[in-house]
């Protein structure tokens, strides 16, 4: 009994105290969240019959930027090609413009006018090839090569490209020969991979030399244009295959002359503004003129002067 009186006589205080805990504990929730209560403000809100009004603060107003007028015309930058094909008019599509206006939407359509260029002094620069090895009897590594090459001395310019060209030669040749010294015997496969590996090798250790060459063309050399010289090592190999050394270094030197023939064609400013003006007549002469070439027979120009002798006689 004694024991439950005590208990009854503990209970109310103990209510009382966790009420009054409750009790502060609000005012102090109440206090950290509205950020105009303070006692003083609630002692005066009992005395007087309006509360005052809690002080906000006013944002400065930001200035906005100046509106984009939408009307007004922007500056188009146009480059020399694609000036002139906006200044040239055309008549009709059919019959005689229907590769002009096929350029023309290729160009509005985010082709470079440099790129369809390029593609319609392809047929040139592959006729001359062709007459330079039927008519004046310079041979050179076939017809890719020369063209590849004159097209990667156009991206690169012909200081760089030449040099880089010797160096595959050089490195492909060499690797050539000491597989055949050591007596190596690989398959054809294996061997490309390998003069390729070491061609690779050779590339790199230019470019590495480029800083300290201070040489600014050759730091900047477009990287398609380095691939596509060490793929064309495959192609100068196996036409170096079978034949003398003296005969592969006299092939090189024509390759050059070749390629140097055709990036001037390629880069004549002239022919390019005419090609890509008058696409359709560039075209139709360039395939006369394989059809013409391919059926010339007579002896080439270094041929007469090679069996200059027996004519005479």
């Amino acid at each position: 009994m004694l024991q439950y009186a005590y208990f009854q006589e503990i209970l109310p205080m103990r209510k009382l105290l966790v009420l009054l805990f409750f009790v502060v504990l609000a005012f102090a929730t109440l206090g950290s969240t509205s950020s105009g209560f303070s006692w003083s403000n609630l002692a005066f809100a009992r005395n007087t019959a309006t509360p005052t009004p809690t002080p906000t603060l006013i944002p400065t107003p930001t200035p906005e930027p100046p509106r984009l007028d939408i009307t007004q015309k922007s500056v188009e930058t146009l480059g020399p090609l694609e000036k002139l094909l906006k200044e040239q008019k055309l008549g009709g599509i059919w019959p005689f413009n229907p590769v002009k206006y096929a350029i023309r939407s290729s160009v509005a359509s985010g082709v470079p006018a440099n790129t369809i260029v390029l593609l319609l002094l392809l047929p040139i620069v592959a006729f001359v090839i062709a007459f330079t090895r039927n008519v004046i009897g310079i041979r050179g590594f076939g017809i890719f090569l020369p063209a590849a090459l004159s097209v990667v001395f156009v991206a690169t310019g012909p200081v760089v490209g030449i040099g880089l060209f010797l160096v595959i030669v050089i490195v492909s040749t060499a690797m050539r020969m000491i597989l055949r010294k050591l007596k190596v015997k690989l398959q054809y496969l294996p061997r490309m991979a390998f003069i390729l590996w070491a061609v690779v090798l050779g590339v790199l250790g230019v470019l590495f030399l480029a800083p300290i060459l201070k040489f600014s063309d050759l730091a900047n050399v477009s990287i398609f244009a380095v691939l596509f010289l060490v793929l064309l090592a495959e192609d100068f190999t196996r036409v170096q295959l079978g034949k003398s050394v003296k005969t592969a270094m006299n092939l090189t030197f024509e390759t050059l002359l070749l390629s140097l023939i055709s990036f001037l064609f390629l880069t004549f400013q002239p022919l390019q503004r005419y090609v890509l003006l008058n696409p359709e007549i560039s075209l139709l002469v360039v395939a006369c003129a394989d059809l013409l070439l391919g059926k010339y027979t007579g002896l080439r120009v270094m041929e007469f002067y090679r069996f200059r002798k027996l004519i005479k006689n």
